[in-house]
């Protein structure tokens, strides 16, 4: 089976995130996404992070009716911060039988050289890149490269986080099932 790992804080998952990914299994050559919460990255502020049963609780909700998609909370199970490179290794002996490729922003890519052993992960794994807009792909690193165009919401977790502080309403920026779970829970507003 073909699958394509989503990598992401998710703090909270938005229809952003669902629309790309969605995209992805439309239109790639991948069987399932799934969605693997990252506890910690290591090249982001954490300080703002809700707990991250919290935040894999909310993909579930986010995904619960789309067959093509799957959580995972892998890196909850491996050393913090979690590495790519070292959940795909770990992916890869615990599923022998699937291919993973690793999807990821223009923007993302752009920084891949930062990423711990990047040259190891771009050798061994095929990576998918949705565009986003003013991260053009100028170095593939050689590489094994799908890039396309998928439709972007100019939404960001961090604007859905200051809107809740803020007391407005983030309906329509994530489902509804995820949106009225974080205004019962009152998440994100301290």
């Amino acid at each position: 089976m073909h699958i394509g790992l989503y990598f992401g804080s998710f703090n909270p998952i938005h229809n952003g995130h669902l629309i790309i990914a969605n995209h992805i299994a439309e239109h790639c050559a991948v069987d399932k996404v799934w969605f693997v919460l990252s506890p910690r990255n290591p090249l982001k502020e954490t300080r703002s992070l809700l707990n991250e049963y919290d935040r894999l609780h909310l993909v579930k909700l986010a995904i619960k009716d789309n067959p093509k998609f799957r959580s995972s909370d892998i890196e909850f199970k491996l050393p913090k911060p979690s590495y790519t490179i070292d959940t795909l290794t770990y992916l890869s002996e615990k599923y022998p039988k699937n291919t993973f490729n690793v999807i990821m922003g223009s923007d993302s890519f752009q920084n891949i050289q930062r990423w711990k052993n990047f040259e190891h992960l771009i050798a061994n794994y095929a990576i998918i890149v949705y565009n986003r807009p003013a991260f053009p792909i100028t170095n593939t690193h050689n590489a094994q490269l799908t890039v396309l165009d998928a439709p972007i919401l100019d939404i960001s977790a961090t604007f859905i986080r200051k809107q809740l502080k803020l007391g407005k309403s983030i309906r329509y920026l994530t489902p509804i099932e995820v949106s009225d779970y974080i205004v019962e829970n009152r998440y994100y507003i301290n």
